[in-house]
């Protein structure tokens, strides 16, 4: 009921959203500068992109820090606070994962860079796309739940196919390359390109496990 006596505390402000909101744009932002790193072939530039996806995996950190104090502080939110710590960890998460993959590239300086590495990062920044319109939507999840629960599910295809991607890169990098350097440079650029998606999805899992609760 609208009226009832504990409707009173609940917060006059939704804060978590736009919060939320914001932890999950951030990671959009850093999945974009991702494809220009990758497809940076100069190490002057690839360091900017570096330093620049570092710069919002700090804001992602400051975010978390300000979800974690509005926990604290707030007596009712519109989620239970396991949800939302978790949500809200797992996007950053996804951040942190692809300021990792940016430290590697600029820190292993690989020969080439396979066309299959940028196809996974323009397929990680399409899951951030959805995350970020996935997040948008939980304010108005209890009205209805059709387009986060579409959202999700192409989290979940786009992993699936980062993963075969990955898997026939695999193939052709022990095929084809002869350098034993080069290969687990390579190999491990992709496979944290790959884990990005997992992460993403993971986001996804988590949104539906608060849709079966809230919906």
């Amino acid at each position: 009921m609208k009226n009832s006596f504990f409707s009173k505390f609940t917060p006059k402000e939704a804060k978590f959203f736009p919060l939320l909101k914001r932890l999950a744009e951030v990671s959009d932002r850093a999945a974009e500068q991702l494809i220009g790193c990758v497809e940076s072939n100069n190490q002057a530039g690839s360091q900017a992109i570096h330093k620049s996806i570092k710069d919002l995996e700090h804001e992602g950190d400051r975010l978390i820090g300000k979800i974690f104090d509005e926990l604290n502080s707030t007596f009712i939110t519109p989620f239970d606070r396991e949800d939302i710590n978790s949500l809200a960890n797992t996007l950053d998460d996804v951040t942190d994962q692809i300021y990792g993959c940016a430290k590697r590239i600029t820190f292993y300086k690989p020969k080439t860079i396979p066309p299959s590495a940028i196809t996974l990062a323009m397929m990680v920044k399409v899951s951030t796309e959805y995350i970020v319109k996935a997040v948008d939507e939980l304010d108005v999840l209890k009205k209805s739940s059709v387009a986060i629960k579409k959202y999700c599910k192409e989290l979940h295809n786009i992993e699936s196919q980062a993963d075969e991607i990955f898997q026939n890169f695999t193939i052709e990098l022990f095929e084809n390359e002869k350098d034993a350097v080069e290969i687990i440079k390579l190999k491990e650029i992709m496979n944290v390109l790959e884990g990005i998606t997992d992460e993403a999805d993971h986001v996804g899992k988590i949104i539906k496990t608060i849709i079966v609760k809230y919906a």
